[in-house]
């Protein structure tokens, strides 16, 4: 990732923990493997970090940053489903140089259920970015609700990418728009759910341009 022009320290511990992720397990870097990678002191990672997993998070802040800035004028018009596809597949390939690194977070997440749940919260946070992007509607409980339904859908795809080799990404590409058709079903069933639910628990909000009348098509949940 580009290192902070205003903090440098900050992208410096951020490219050392990729760097050693890439080799090593999550479980087994502390600041001082990170401190001697950044070539800083552990009294300059302390000042830019309280733990490793904040720079985790810092990471995943800044991957979010870039695919928000690289928005695609030409989809502007889109459906909201097309732009999410778009924002998710420019999310992965945001990630790709750095695929060694997510492949040994995902296998110790498996291993580790509470790596496993920070790594949720991380990625639905973002995930309510990509939908705020894609002009579907990511406030309040229904909005984290949609949140977490899309970071699942992007843990299956993410799968499917992190053994993907193509430049083109076509099993990704596939697996997401078969994941994304499944989501758009599901999310119809889950806006017809929250007309039961009373508005001050789950205030009301547009889910898609396509919810709007029956049997038009939703977006991903």
């Amino acid at each position: 990732m580009a290192r902070s022009p205003v903090n440098s320290n900050r992208g410096r511990i951020v490219d050392a923990l990729l760097e050693l992720l890439a080799q090593e397990r999550i479980e087994d870097i502390g600041f001082g493997a990170i401190a001697r990678r950044a070539g800083l002191s552990l009294a300059d990672c302390r000042a830019a970090f309280p733990s490793v997993l904040a720079v985790l998070a810092a990471y995943t802040a800044e991957i979010d940053r870039r695919v928000l800035a690289g928005g695609d004028a030409d989809t502007a018009e889109e459906p909201p489903r097309e732009r999410l596809f778009d924002l998710l597949m420019r999310r992965l390939e945001t990630l790709t140089p750095h695929k060694a690194a997510i492949r040994s977070l995902a296998r110790s997440a498996m291993r580790d259920p509470a790596l496993a749940l920070t790594l949720n919260a991380l990625t639905v946070g973002s995930m309510q970015w990509m939908l705020s992007a894609a002009d579907i509607s990511a406030a309040g409980p229904k909005g984290i609700l949609r949140g977490q339904g899309l970071a699942l859908l992007y843990a299956s795809v993410l799968r499917t990418w992190l053994d993907d080799d193509d430049p083109g990404l076509a099993r990704t590409m596939a697996a997401l728009d078969r994941a994304l058709s499944r989501g758009a079903w599901w999310s119809g069933i889950f806006d017809q759910m929250c007309r039961f639910i009373p508005t001050r628990c789950c205030p009301p909000g547009r889910w898609s341009r396509r919810a709007r009348g029956a049997g038009e098509e939703t977006a991903a949940a």
